[in-house]
């Protein structure tokens, strides 16, 4: 997850797991399943860097929080509708420049098939969609 540029300061947390609802068939709606995250947010992190102050910052307890809340809030029919409401949250809710975000269903309900996980990838700044 590294489309932003080499020269940009960010924050990354990969692999964050939750247990939701989300999905187009009854039966995902009903059982749930677990998906994984990743999430990585741009922003100027030079002023934490010196002061070693959290407040320069943001709490990587914060972003897990959010992001779980919309995970294991509404379901969803769509994993890119899921995506859009963990980077809309983000970008509300803490002072970055932009979001990417990796949302992955291990083993999607496709019969007949042998897959590891489905995913989307979306990239989202401030004041725009891409």
């Amino acid at each position: 997850m590294s489309s932003q540029s080499s020269r940009t300061d960010r924050i990354v947390l990969e692999g964050m797991r939750f247990y939701g609802f989300h999905g187009v068939n009854p039966e995902e709606r009903v059982l749930g399943q677990e998906y994984l995250v990743d999430l990585t947010v741009a922003m100027d992190l030079g002023r934490a860097g010196k002061s070693d102050r959290l407040e320069d910052t943001i709490s990587y307890a914060h972003i897990y929080r959010a992001v779980k809340s919309v995970m294991e809030g509404e379901p969803r029919n769509l994993l890119e509708a899921a995506a859009q409401g963990i980077a809309d949250r983000i970008l509300a809710d803490f002072p970055v420049e932009s979001v990417e975000v990796r949302v992955k269903k291990p083993h999607p309900p496709i019969r007949g098939s042998v897959i590891d996980y489905a995913a989307v990838e979306i990239f989202r700044h401030q004041g725009g969609r891409t």
